[in-house]
């Protein structure tokens, strides 16, 4: 019985590594992506509801992704929308940063340190599980 446990465990650590490494690179080509285009001021127009998984046992929230505007280097108007949510719902009119592709203005991204600080929270967050996890099997009494 202990066996298959240290099995299960071992299948929810490789998910959760397997899970933060395509966050990880997800985020970081992303990163490099943002440095080398143009940055611009644009204005939220307003917001797509959407609600959290609630996995983990958790209750569900209500989350919005801006909608916004701005305007290329040539003064075109492009529109997009953040993958980025927020608890609150934000106030059209209010500015955020993005950056664009100069070759395909429709593809922007808000530039925010978000999520790269979420991820440094959740790796120590899911290291620290695996170990208690870890430790909760070796003494889980099986008699």
């Amino acid at each position: 019985m202990r066996i298959i446990l240290y099995v299960v465990w071992a299948l929810f650590v490789a998910a959760a590594a397997f899970a933060m490494v395509h966050a990880a690179r997800k985020t970081r080509r992303q990163e490099q992506l943002m440095a080398a285009w143009p940055k611009a001021q644009a204005t939220v127009t307003g917001s797509v509801p959407g609600w959290t998984s609630g996995g983990g046992g958790s209750s569900r929230s209500r989350r919005f992704f801006p909608t916004y505007q701005f305007s290329d280097s040539a003064g075109t108007l492009y529109t997009g929308k953040s993958e980025i949510s927020r608890a609150a719902e934000p106030v059209p009119g209010s500015l955020i940063e993005v950056a664009y592709n100069p070759d395909n203005p429709n593809e922007s991204l808000q530039v925010s340190p978000v999520p790269r600080t979420t991820l440094g929270c959740l790796v120590p967050f899911f290291a620290v599980f695996a170990l208690a996890l870890f430790w909760f099997i070796s003494i889980f009494p099986l008699d």
